[in-house]
């Protein structure tokens, strides 16, 4: 009898740890940024089946947008969640509590601005004429948008950007390459946030990346603290840009609080040398294109001639609409920040509706041009991506 007995015991306890083990294999979820897409989708229909209530649910996605990020990223992963416990500390309250945040939680995911944003594209942009210098003049039947090699169906709002607030991301490479320049850098970022920034209008945060990206200043509009956390920053380690890059889109820029239309930017200064990221360069583009950011780019390369690091600069700028910088003097620097202080006052944003625009998750192309305007260049990114079901 005590034989039967143990034998029972011991397959209960066999069966728990299996099922165990499931649970945790399905928690465990891959890092790579690659896999974002294919992973979004089967966590949806995953949750209904659940019974457990509704505020729990995302506690259990949570951790799989951190997962999400680069595998060597602790600092990302700490910070990220800070911007999320307000819906936490919400769900954790009494069961009228839970049931108001359920009904708002579906409120939320059914909310027509969602249908709104599958119809409508929103494109920043600038306008130069063949001196490069900037046109800020023109009206909205001065401009036609091709979508896809399509007209766009219709130009729906157009306004100039110098009204619209900011929100900047300061990306700084602290590795061990940039070390020569590095004190002047900091200098020149610091007057850069101090005669961009407007104090209650716009907002912006630093982050110093090696190995992995650092926030030393997180989003504020206070110049002094934008300062503060500049001059944290310290040069060491290896590389990590493409991370950096796709951190500050995903987790800091998307994610943002806003009221009404924003302006996003990242004002880049690296090398361009990578030699630690888990995301590719291809990878960094298309989330700093879903986050509709801006990316200029200022090259710390002292050689005097351009290199693989340039390029790999400009390539991202060009992707972003923004613009590469590659100031070879160290007074440059200082120019190149004054650059882009007055082309972020100089753009328009306009939003269309694209002629087919299906929720299918595709890439699209932009092109905006001026019409009946001679010798004039309009910059934009270069592309979207649909909203996938």
């Amino acid at each position: 009898m005590r034989a039967r007995n143990a034998f029972f015991l011991g397959g209960m306890a066999l069966l728990t740890t299996v099922a165990f083990a499931q649970g945790t294999d399905q928690n465990d979820l891959p890092s790579a940024p690659s896999a974002v897409q294919q992973q979004s989708k089967p966590q949806t229909p995953a949750t209904p089946p659940q019974t457990a209530p509704t505020p729990q649910e995302p506690t259990s996605q949570e951790p799989t947008s951190q997962e999400k990020a680069p595998p060597e990223s602790p600092p990302p992963q700490t910070s990220a969640p800070a911007e999320q416990p307000v819906t936490g500390s919400q769900k954790s309250e009494p069961s009228k509590a839970n049931d108001k945040a359920s009904s708002t939680d579906t409120s939320e995911e059914t909310a027509p601005t969602i249908f709104r944003t599958v119809n409508e594209v929103n494109v920043v942009f600038t306008v130069t004429d063949k001196h490069g210098r900037y046109v800020k003049d023109l009206k909205k039947n001065d401009f036609k948008v091709i979508d896809d090699t399509r007209p766009a169906d219709e130009i729906r709002s157009f306004h100039n950007e110098t009204d619209l607030p900011l929100q900047v991301g300061l990306l700084v490479d602290a590795s061990n390459s940039v070390r020569d320049r590095f004190k002047f850098e900091q200098e020149s970022a610091i007057e850069f946030l101090n005669q961009t920034i407007r104090p209650k209008y716009d907002k912006a945060f630093v982050v110093g990346f090696d190995a992995t990206p650092e926030v030393t200043q997180d989003f504020t509009d206070n110049t002094e603290f934008l300062s503060r956390g500049v001059r944290t920053l310290r040069p060491g380690g290896g590389t990590a840009l493409y991370d950096a890059i796709y951190y500050a889109c995903r987790d800091k820029l998307l994610k943002a609080q806003q009221r009404g239309p924003v302006r996003r930017a990242i004002i880049l200064l690296s090398d361009g040398d990578d030699n630690q990221s888990h995301v590719t360069r291809e990878e960094a583009i298309d989330m700093a294109q879903r986050a509709e950011v801006i990316v200029y780019t200022i090259s710390t390369n002292i050689i005097g001639s351009r290199n693989k690091g340039d390029r790999i600069l400009e390539r991202i700028a060009n992707a972003t609409g923004g613009r590469p910088f590659f100031p070879f003097q160290i007074t440059d620097v200082a120019n190149a920040f004054a650059e882009i202080q007055d082309e972020l006052r100089s753009q328009y944003a306009l939003s269309y509706k694209p002629a087919d625009l299906k929720p299918d998750g595709r890439y699209h192309s932009i092109e905006i041009l001026a019409q009946n305007h001679k010798n004039l260049r309009v910059r934009s990114r270069r592309g979207y991506y649909a909203p996938a079901q």
